[in-house]
C-alpha cells in the first residue's frame, strides 16, 4: 500500500506569493521571453506572472499564451460532454448540490437510462463522454461504474458508437483503479478542489473526501494500478486562486518526477451557485480579469498540457478563453442525472450547478469553425496507445500536429456528414481544405485527403491517424 505523502509545502507557496509582489519587471520580462523560446518556468516566474497588475505585462502574458496555444494546439479545439449516472453522495461538500445533507430525491441510472442518455449524446455527435458521479459505495459502487461504462461501450449506433470513456469519480483505492483501468477508461480525472489544506477542510465537513491527504495522492494509486492518463484541477472560488495555480503545478511536477508522466489535462471550473448552498459564503470568488489572467498563466506554464474549459462559463468568456489556452471544451451539457432525457422532454431540472452556456451542441460548434477552429471528436491516442509518456513524449516534440490536427478534420468531416445541414456540411467542408494543405508530413496529408473523400462520400468512416 502506497504511503501517503504531503508534497504540497504550505510556507513554500505562500513564500512564492509574498515574494512575487515585490518582482520587478526584468522578472516578467525574463519570464516571458523564456517561455516564448518554448522554455520551462521557475516557480517564482509563474508567480510574479500570476500577481502582476500591471496592464502591459497582462497584455503580453494572454499575448505569449495565445500563441504557445496555437503553436502547439493549432486551430483544433476537442469536443466532450459530462453523463452523471447518480448523485447519491455520502460527502457534506459546502460548495455542491449534492452535499448529503441537501435534501432533494435522489437517483441514478439504470442501465436502460444510461443507454437512453448515451443515445441522446451521440444524436448530438458526441464520441467522447466524461462520467460523473457522487460518493456512495452502497448505491453507487466501483462494480455500477463498470457496467455503466461496459453498458456504453457495448452500444452501437448507425453513426459509430461513443470511443472514449473518460471517469471523473472520488478518490478510491488501487484496486478500483486497476478494474477501471480493465474497463478500458480514457482519462481519469479528479479535482482536488483546493490544495491549500486549510480551506480545504473547511469546504469538506464530513465524509471520506474530507481526508486530505487521501485525495491528494489519488493520482498516485491511479498511476500505480497503470492509469497513465490523469486529469487534475481545482474549483476556483474555495482558496486563494494563486495558491492554488501553484498547487497544481507543484501536484503536476511531483507525478512527472515520479511516473515520468503529469497531468494530461487540467481542468479551471470556477465556484457557481448551486442548490443547497449560498455563493456569498465564499470570500474568494474570482472575478474574470482574473480568471482570464489564470488561464493565459498556466497555458504558459504548462504548454503540453490539455486544458478544459465546461458550461460552467458564460459565452463570451469561453470565446475569451480558447484564444487563450483552453483546448477543450463541452457542448450540449447538462449537470444532472437523466439531465438530457429531461432536457429533451422540457422538464424541471435540479442540477449539481448552474450551466451558464445552455446553446445546443451543434450551435457551439458551428460557432468554432466561424470563429477559425477545428472541433475535433478525436480519440485517436487513446485507441493507438498513446498514453501517458508516449504521449507527452510526442507532444513535446513538436509532432504531435502531424497526429492531431488530420484526426481533428477527419472527425469533423465524420460529424458534419452524419449531422449538419448542408449548410454546415459547406462550412465543415471549408475549413478542412482550408487546414490540410497545412499539415506538414506529405504522406500523413495525401492519407487524410483520401480519408476525407471517403468519409464525404459514404464510402469509409472511423480513420485515425
Amino acid at each position: 500500500m502506497l504511503e501517503l505523502e504531503n508534497f504540497i509545502d504550505h510556507d513554500y507557496i505562500n513564500k512564492l506569493l509574498k515574494d512575487a509582489k515585490n518582482a520587478g519587471d526584468d522578472v516578467i520580462i525574463n519570464a516571458l521571453d523564456k517561455a516564448q523560446r518554448g522554455e520551462s518556468l521557475l516557480h517564482n516566474e509563474v508567480a510574479a506572472l500570476l500577481l502582476t497588475e500591471n496592464s502591459l505585462h497582462i497584455s503580453r502574458i494572454f499575448e505569449t499564451a495565445g500563441n504557445i496555444k496555437k503553436r502547439i494546439y493549432g486551430s483544433r479545439i476537442v469536443m466532450f460532454a459530462p453523463l452523471y449516472l447518480s448523485d447519491y453522495c455520502v460527502n457534506r461538500c459546502a460548495y455542491c448540490s449534492f452535499n448529503h445533507n441537501h435534501e432533494f430525491p435522489r437517483s441514478k441510472l439504470t442501465m436502460d437510462e444510461v443507454r437512453e442518455e448515451v443515445k441522446i449524446l451521440e444524436m448530438m455527435g458526441h464520441k467522447r463522454l466524461a462520467i460523473e458521479a457522487g460518493e456512495h459505495d452502497g448505491e453507487c459502487p466501483i462494480d455500477y461504474i463498470l457496467e455503466c461504462i461496459k453498458t456504453i461501450y457495448e452500444m452501437k449506433f448507425e453513426n459509430g458508437e461513443i470511443r472514449r470513456v473518460n471517469v471523473n469519480i472520488a478518490a478510491t483505492t488501487t484496486e478500483n483503479y486497476r478494474k477501471l483501468k480493465d474497463a478500458r477508461i480514457g482519462t481519469y480525472i479528479l479535482f482536488q478542489e483546493t490544495y491549500n489544506e486549510a480551506a480545504y477542510n473547511s469546504a469538506h465537513l464530513s465524509g471520506p473526501k474530507k481526508d486530505y491527504l487521501w485525495h491528494l495522492n489519488a493520482f498516485d494509486r491511479a498511476q500505480d494500478a497503470g492509469i497513465d492518463d490523469v486529469g487534475g484541477g481545482v474549483l476556483f472560488g474555495l482558496a486563494d486562486p494563486y495558491y492554488d495555480v501553484l498547487g497544481l503545478l507543484i501536484h503536476n511536477e511531483h507525478l512527472e518526477k515520479k511516473y515520468n508522466t503529469g497531468f494530461h489535462t487540467i481542468s479551471v471550473p470556477r465556484l457557481r451557485p448551486a442548490a443547497g448552498m449560498n455563493i456569498n459564503d465564499f470570500p474568494n470568488l474570482v472575478d474574470d480579469d482574473t480568471f482570464a489572467k489564470i488561464v493565459a498563466c498556466l497555458r504558459i506554464a504548462v504548454p503540453f498540457t490539455g486544458m478544459i474549459l465546461s458550461t460552467r462559463e458564460a459565452h463570451e468568456m469561453r470565446k475569451k478563453l480558447l484564444q487563450l489556452g483552453i483546448s477543450q471544451i463541452s457542448a450540449g451539457s447538462t449537470t444532472e442525472v437523466g439531465g438530457y432525457f429531461k432536457k429533451k422532454r422540457n422538464e424541471k431540472t435540479t442540477p449539481q450547478f448552474l450551466v451558464n452556456d445552455d446553446r445546443s451542441a451543434i450551435s457551439i460548434i458551428s460557432e468554432l469553425i466561424d470563429d477559425g477552429f477545428i472541433p475535433s471528436f478525436c480519440t485517436a491516442c487513446y485507441r493507438g496507445g498513446r498514453t501517458g509518456d508516449r504521449f507527452m513524449s510526442l507532444a513535446k516534440s513538436g509532432k504531435i500536429g502531424n497526429v492531431c490536427t488530420p484526426n481533428a478534420l477527419m472527425t469533423l468531416c465524420e460529424y458534419a456528414m452524419d449531422y449538419g445541414d448542408d449548410t454546415f456540411k459547406e462550412k465543415a467542408m471549408s475549413i478542412i481544405k482550408k487546414e490540410i494543405p497545412q499539415i506538414a508530413d506529405g504522406q500523413i496529408k495525401k492519407k487524410t485527403e483520401e480519408n476525407i473523400e471517403m468519409i464525404r462520400t459514404g464510402k469509409g468512416r472511423d480513420f485515425y491517424v
